[in-house]
Parts: C-alpha cells; structure tokens; sequence
C-alpha cells in the first residue's frame, strides 16, 4: 500500500505538468518601418522679444492687426497676467531673465549699465573689452555674454544636444542680440548704425559668415533712409491713439515738430543710419536679416532642434521718442504685426509648417507719458536726472564732511563709497536714516529701501520680492529711491521704464506652434516661467540660474 505522501506528490506532479507553459514576457513588436522609437522635438525654437512692449498692446490695437501676426500667436496659448518678477525693468536685464528663467540676482545683469565694484568703474551689461569687432573698424562690436553669470535656453540645447543644435542672435541692439542667444552660440548679430551693416565680435569667430557678408552687401539701410516714414493708414483710422500733434512727444532728428510724415536726418558722430532704429523700418530691416539666418545657417532644416533668437528693437526708440498713445506707436505696432505674419509664414515655407515652435515676451513695458496722464488728471510727474543723485551728495557731505560718498546714481539706485564709510566708521543704517530724511523731502518720490536690509521695509511683500531678486551685492547700489506711481526721471516728452509698477511689469507670453496647447490663463506668471516652459517642452535641462516654473497648462 502506497503511503499519504507519495499519493500526494504523485498528484502535484501530475497537477503541475498538466499546465500550459509559462510565457516568456517578451517586448512589443515593433511596427512595421519603425526600428526604434525617439524623441520627438520641434526642428526650430523662436524667441521673440518686442522691446517696451506693455501687455494691452495685445488689444488696444487688436481690432487692426491682421490674422498672421500678433493674432496668430494670440490662437496658441496666452499668459495673460504675465509679470516682471524683479525692479529695474530694463532692456539687458529683460532679455537676461527671459532667456535663463533667471533673475539680476542670480544672472549678474542689474541694468543696461552698472557701476561694478571688483571693476571699480561703470560696466556695461555686454561689454567685453577682450574681443574685437566684426564687420567694421570700430568699437561696436567689442561686446560679448561675458558678464552673464547663467546659462540660456540656447545653451541648454547646446549642452543637450552635444553641440550640435544652432543658436543665432540678432537684433538692431548689441544687448538685444548677445543676451539672448547665450554663451555657446553659434554667432549673435547687431545693427552698427554708421556703416549700416549687422556686425558681431571675435567671440563668435574670426570673421562673419558668408551669408551675413552677403545680407551686408545688398545695402539695404540705404533704401529705407531713401523714404519717407508715412502712416500706413488714414489718419482718421488711429482712433486708438492721440491726434499727431502733441507737445509731450519728441521730434526726430531734423524735425520741428513730431508729426507725419518722417524723414532720417544723419545723427551726430557720422551715425548715417540711426534714424532708421527709430522707424518700422528698423523691424523690416531685423526681419529680414532673420530671414537671411534662417537660410545661411539652414536652420531647422538639419534634423537636429535649432533656435532663433530675435529681438525687434524699434518699438523701444518709437515708444521713447513718441510715447505710450501716439499715433506712431500705433503705426510701429500695427506694421510690426506684418513682419511677424511674414517671418511665421517662412517659416511654415522654410521648416514646415506644425514643426516649429515659437514664444513673444517683451524685456519691459512702459509708463504713460506724464504729459498725457495729466490731461486725464492722473497723478504723474518728471524729475530730472540729477534731482536725486545731487541731493544724495549734498546730503552726505552736510553729515559727514567733504568727501566722495556717492560713486553713482544709475537704475534709480545710490551707490556708495563702501571704502570711505568703513574708513570714517560710519554704518550704512545711519547713512540709509541721513539719505531717507533728505530725499522723501523731494517730490515725487514715495519711499527709499535700504538694499541690505529689505526685511525692514514696511511694504507689500510682492514689491519686497522684487527687490530682492535685483540685489547682486557687487553690481547693484545701496539704496533703491521709489518714485510715485506715473513719476520718472530725465524727459518730458517721450516714455521711459525701470520702475516696479504694473505698466513696466506686465507683459506678453504668448506660445505658439510644435507642442503648445492652444488656451489661456489669469493665474499669475513671471518672465522666470518662460525659460523653464521651453526647455520643459523641449525635455531639457532648464538653465543654471533658473527660479521659475513652466506653465504646464500651455504644454500638451
């Protein structure tokens, strides 16, 4: 008789070959012509940065632009309430942030210019005395990213790509074109305005590329100062700006008056072609050189991610010359909306349409000219460059004697002599209490914030914070003087920037093309969100010094 347990293996023996084999987990089958799946990226990343650009430009003129320009990238997704997260909104910073997702405290770039204390002397923001110029004798092109402490979204796709990726700068201005493009760039291109040739350094390379050489020689500078600046429209159909003829608004070069039509008189020094920045004939021009990269350097034609990183200078030397609600404002926009419909359509023609993908901020907004505000009885007003810096000094030497205690007034901030004070043992508190009691004197200005001690400032935290991420102990001032809303320094025709205030901070986002998720949104967004958005829907690294966060609602 068998026993229990040899009845009981017998049966699991039997249970268990009974069984169908185990399937060996295998891979999916490949689809047919597919051997390896990769990643997908746009073939072309676009910036576009429109200098002193406040956001309802969007739609104080929306009902005149055409359907392919502003419109078209308004159809993608639209960050509606979207702000400069730092004070000192100006041109170097603005293109700075943008690119790294960065701030002046991180990246270095406190201002267009800034007195530099490891210098000892004013900096201006890409400055590079180590390099020479390209494309003329001159000092123009002795510029370079240098003194940008971070990386770009051009230089992650460097880095990400192994090298391969192209990254081009242009722009009518130096700052406008370097910044942007970054350190690793393959070149970055500026308007020299005496010879009327985009220039570039040594840092690019030791001579410009053949096909910059031959945009050069097509002269085409010499036909726009050949025109007229006329309106593009009846002048009874600028219904959304002032009459033309405002005392507030400054005259061209040659001009008696800042009116219609406008010529381009040579400016002092040989400057033959200066005039055409101040004209839509800067952004044609800018343009075209845009289109003239993207065919010399085949970009996005390579089968490797490429970016084109531009800059439509014209609108800041209008805005600043013809101010907020002038009727050349609103011609320079609405012909600006033109040459965006143009650049996006060659690159549907170019790169294929669907494949490309395209973002627009602005490196600041603008005030409404005082002049204007005050026919609406809008508190506003000017001082003049040397109102505050002046009376910073006089103060100064009353309390402590003769001495050069202000190095410099620049960015509205008051840089000391930090060597003199440590010498006379005077603390910057006391120096802040003697400085707050003679300048809140002054009209105009609301408050002083002591630049080392912000936590002390009775102010709302939002305007704290932007403080905060300007501060670069060695390239900023000690002491920040804020003005009254509507108040600012040095013109009383014309517009300016640099404040904290709303219209200097509120900007476009707009993100259009390869990847976007068309849509919009009210939620608060910062220029820092748009670096890391882009190398987000890239599936890059976001830059070095970046403190935003992509809007991930404009990616699908």
């Amino acid at each position: 008789m068998r026993s229990p347990i040899f009845l009981s293996l017998l049966f699991m023996a039997t249970f268990t070959f009974a069984q169908p084999p185990a399937k060996t987990p295998s891979r999916p089958a490949p689809v047919a012509g597919t051997a390896r799946q990769t990643l997908e990226r746009p073939k072309l990343v676009v910036g576009i940065v429109v200098d002193q650009m406040r956001y309802d430009y969007l739609y104080r003129y929306y009902d005149k632009y055409s359907t392919g320009g502003f419109r078209r990238l308004m159809s993608g997704f639209n960050a509606r309430n979207n702000h400069y997260h730092y004070a000192a909104t100006y041109t170097g910073p603005g293109h700075a942030a943008i690119y790294t997702g960065s701030a002046p405290a991180i990246n270095g770039i406190v201002g267009n210019d800034f007195y530099d204390r490891t210098l000892g002397r004013m900096n201006y923001c890409a400055e590079d005395t180590t390099v020479s110029t390209l494309g003329n004798s001159g000092s123009a092109g002795k510029m370079s990213p240098r003194n940008l402490l971070v990386t770009t979204i051009g230089d992650q796709l460097k880095l990400g790509t192994d090298g391969r990726a192209k990254v081009i700068g242009i722009a009518l201005k130096d700052r406008g074109a370097i910044l942007p493009a970054g350190h690793a760039a393959n070149g970055a291109y500026w308007f020299d305005s005496k010879d009327g040739n985009f220039i570039s350094s040594t840092y690019y390379g030791r001579e410009l590329p053949p096909w910059v050489q031959t945009f050069n020689a097509r002269k085409l500078p010499d036909g726009y100062i050949a025109r007229k600046w006329e309106p593009s429209l009846p002048m009874d159909q600028y219904t959304e700006s002032t009459t033309d003829d405002q005392e507030y608004e400054n005259p061209m070069e040659g001009e008696g008056k800042a009116v219609f039509p406008h010529g381009f008189a040579m400016r002092a020094g040989g400057l033959k072609y200066e005039g055409l920045r101040t004209s839509p004939y800067g952004d044609e021009l800018t343009k075209e050189f845009a289109l003239a990269a993207l065919q010399g350097e085949k970009l996005g034609q390579r089968g490797v991610t490429d970016m084109l990183c531009v800059s439509f200078s014209s609108p800041d030397y209008v805005g600043h010359a013809f101010g907020t609600h002038a009727v050349e404002t609103q011609d320079q926009y609405l012909r600006l909306d033109k040459q965006l419909a143009d650049l996006m359509n060659q690159l549907d023609a170019t790169v294929g349409k669907g494949e490309w993908v395209a973002f627009l901020s602005a490196d600041h907004g603008a005030a409404d000219v005082p002049g204007f505000s005050q026919t609406y009885g809008i508190p506003s007003g000017v001082k003049s460059y040397g109102e505050v810096g002046e009376a910073a000094k006089a103060a100064l030497e009353k309390a402590y004697g003769p001495g050069k205690w202000v190095l410099t007034y620049i960015n509205q901030q008051i840089y000391l002599n930090h060597e003199l004070l440590a010498e006379k043992k005077i603390s910057m508190e006391a120096v802040y209490d003697q400085l707050n009691t003679a300048l809140l004197n002054q009209r105009g200005i609301v408050r002083l914030i002591n630049l080392h001690n912000i936590a002390a400032q009775a102010m709302p935290q939002l305007q704290a914070d932007l403080f905060r991420n300007v501060y670069f102990p060695n390239r900023s001032g000690d002491v920040y003087v804020m003005q009254q809303p509507g108040w600012f320094e040095g013109r009383t025709r014309g517009t300016t920037h640099g404040t904290t205030y709303a219209y200097d901070t509120h900007v476009p986002f707009l993100l259009y093309g390869w990847g976007v998720k068309p849509g919009e949104t009210l939620r608060r967004t910062h220029i820092s969100d748009i670096a890391p958005t882009i190398t987000a829907l890239l599936h890059l690294l976001e830059p070095s010094g970046s403190i935003g966060d992509p809007v991930a609602e404009a990616i699908k």
